[in-house]
């Protein structure tokens, strides 16, 4: 019986899905001046039906003792595909991401129409442009989400951390979010070659454990700072520690 509901349930989700898409994908195509508002308002909910229809059991655990601030840098370690839909499903932000995202069959469209910002990881200027692109997104009063690993780096921390999201910190003056996340079917959720999209998609659905675990830390304050690398060291202490609480 259990089985029968689940199976009720993804297919519910699917068909409520499906029928937002086709909304959003046709909203999408509006003339609009810079991202199309009518979509970036309706992403979060496009995002939070995505992640019923795939049936992961998305959890938010706020570890923050202090209230978290009304504008802010997110970022997150990144093992998998899935939090490029489960971080707009529970925040909101305009999230960073890589250039070829907005080549994705339909959910492209969607995420640049929102205002998705994007990088191309091997171009050096690309990526000057992203800061610069941020820095303009968060003076103009939007909260940003980027991965500070560079990508997909596997289901454990990677070595080292980018210093993007901490130089726009340190120019804006807005503070790092720290968002920890944590799959405990870790095999199926981590992207790994060869697998495309579509494969991830199909591997979310049939987890063993479909538990996604995100923890929200207090904010760290770039005054509170040298430098951007000073910044970002305390930032990758924070998440060594955490890699080795959730993850070892």
């Amino acid at each position: 019986m259990l089985l029968l509901l689940r199976l009720l349930r993804k297919v519910v989700g699917w068909v409520d899905f499906i029928l937002l898409t086709v909304l959003v994908y046709l909203l999408s195509w509006l003339t609009w001046r810079g991202r199309n508002a009518v979509v970036a308002w309706m992403f979060p909910a496009w995002c939070r039906a995505f992640v019923r229809a795939l049936d992961v059991d998305l959890r938010l655990h706020q570890k923050n003792r202090k209230r978290l601030p009304a504008r802010f840098i997110l970022i997150a370690n990144h093992p998998s595909a899935f939090e490029d839909i489960g971080i707009p499903a529970l925040f909101n932000v305009v999230s960073l991401a890589k250039l070829q995202v907005q080549d994705w069959f339909i959910a492209g469209r969607i995420s640049k129409a929102a205002g998705t910002l994007y990088v191309d990881r091997d171009d050096p200027d690309s990526r000057d442009q992203a800061i610069q692109s941020m820095v303009d997104a968060v003076n103009a009063g939007q909260n940003i989400a980027l991965y500070p690993e560079g990508g997909c780096k596997g289901r454990r921390l990677f070595k080292e951390f980018k210093s993007g999201a901490f130089e726009v910190s340190i120019r804006t003056g807005v503070p790092i979010l720290p968002l920890f996340l944590h799959y405990e079917a870790q095999d199926d959720f981590e992207w790994q070659p060869p697998y495309k999209l579509p494969h991830k998609i199909w591997h979310f659905m049939i987890a063993r454990n479909n538990r996604a675990n995100y923890y929200v830390y207090d904010p760290l304050d770039p005054k509170d700072y040298a430098d951007k690398y000073a910044m970002k060291e305390a930032a990758y202490a924070l998440y060594a520690r955490w890699n080795a609480q959730y993850l070892e």
